[in-house]
């Protein structure tokens, strides 16, 4: 059997806070070639994660907030936001606290609150070269023009929260 406590996930978020991506993730599952990949994955609230999809290996992707408040959106194939939701573990707010996205979904993840982690499972085996495919109107995780992006989504998902 394998745990995961709350002080395992409050150090995992700390060292998403001093990681270069802002965000850490723990595997529960041993391989790539598992029939489930399960992690946790701590996201900060400055961790931009690019829009993409799976569609070249596809399979639904389920996301399940574990701690803090986070952005789900969903783009058309132009960039344009479809959708928002939120998903919270919080029980003061009246969100959601799963979502499963389709593979042919534009998305991305947004951390709204320090702390925030999710559960995150998928089909296996995990297929690194083909995991993601990344839309090419988003920048790049580390271009200078995702930082002006991404604060424009988490702006954009803030006023919708108010």
């Amino acid at each position: 059997m394998e745990t995961f406590s709350k002080k395992k996930l409050k150090n995992l978020s700390t060292i998403a806070l001093s990681s270069q991506r802002k965000r850490q993730h723990y595997n529960f599952h041993k391989s790539y070639d598992e029939k489930c990949q399960k992690l946790i994955n701590a996201i900060s609230v400055d961790s931009y994660i690019r829009p993409h999809r799976h569609l070249n290996d596809p399979k639904n992707e389920f996301l399940y907030a574990l701690s803090g408040l986070f952005a789900i959106l969903i783009f058309n194939d132009d960039g344009v936001i479809e959708s928002l939701d939120f998903l919270c573990s919080d029980d003061l707010f009246d969100y959601n606290i799963a979502v499963e996205i389709a593979p042919q979904s534009w998305h991305t993840v947004i951390a709204l609150k320090d702390n925030s982690a999710l559960l995150e499972v998928k089909d296996g085996p995990f297929k690194p070269e083909y995991a993601k495919e990344f839309a090419d109107w988003a920048p790049a995780e580390s271009s200078l023009e995702s930082i002006k992006y991404f604060n424009e989504l988490k702006l954009y998902c803030i006023k919708k929260l108010l």
